[in-house]
């Protein structure tokens, strides 16, 4: 059976109910819920590969929640798609150093360019979708850099499981 590929796309802190707040428990049933899709696709779709864009939210809860699976799913494997090299250099000192420590644990980095350009998040989110089977997005339905990926899944004939950030509904699109 061939093995599958699956990437993250979803919302920075500030779009999600709980903000920056990771203690709060709205948080923690989120990435909760994002673990059960990532175990599901593991088990059920034979997914053993995982890219993720390294941004703040999403990006990095699911690429730590696979991180964390690695344990108990020792086949997996763990893919940074870094859009440029300064991608985390205005962050916090805090968010930097949980950047470099999920990077270090990659079990393989794709730099998509060294200089930020406007568009080298949608190049690595274009990137991500083209090497993926099966998409995973935290998305309200709003317009959003989300949204765009979603959409551009889609019409790539990607299948796209959509977790409500509020509700935390489990949905799936083709």
């Amino acid at each position: 059976m061939k093995t599958k590929t699956c990437c993250f796309t979803g919302h920075r802190p500030q779009s999600l109910p709980f903000g920056f707040n990771e203690n709060d428990s709205r948080c923690a049933a989120l990435k909760q819920t994002l673990r059960e899709q990532i175990i599901r696709l593991i088990e059920e779709e034979n997914v053993t590969h995982f890219i993720s864009g390294m941004a703040i939210g999403i990006d990095m809860y699911a690429a730590e929640n696979v991180l964390n699976l690695k344990k108990s799913y020792p086949g997996i494997t763990l893919e940074s798609a870094i859009p440029c090299e300064t991608q985390a250099v205005k962050w916090s000192v805090a968010l930097r150093e949980r950047y470099y420590d999920i990077a270090a644990k990659c079990d393989k980095e794709t730099m998509l360019q060294t200089h930020y350009t406007p568009d080298c998040m949608d190049k690595r989110n274009r990137y991500m979708v083209d090497h993926s089977d099966v998409v995973i997005a935290v998305w309200s339905g709003r317009p959003s850099g989300t949204g765009k990926t979603v959409t551009y899944a889609l019409a790539k004939g990607k299948p796209v499981v959509v977790i409500d950030p509020v509700s935390l509904a489990v949905s799936e699109r083709r």
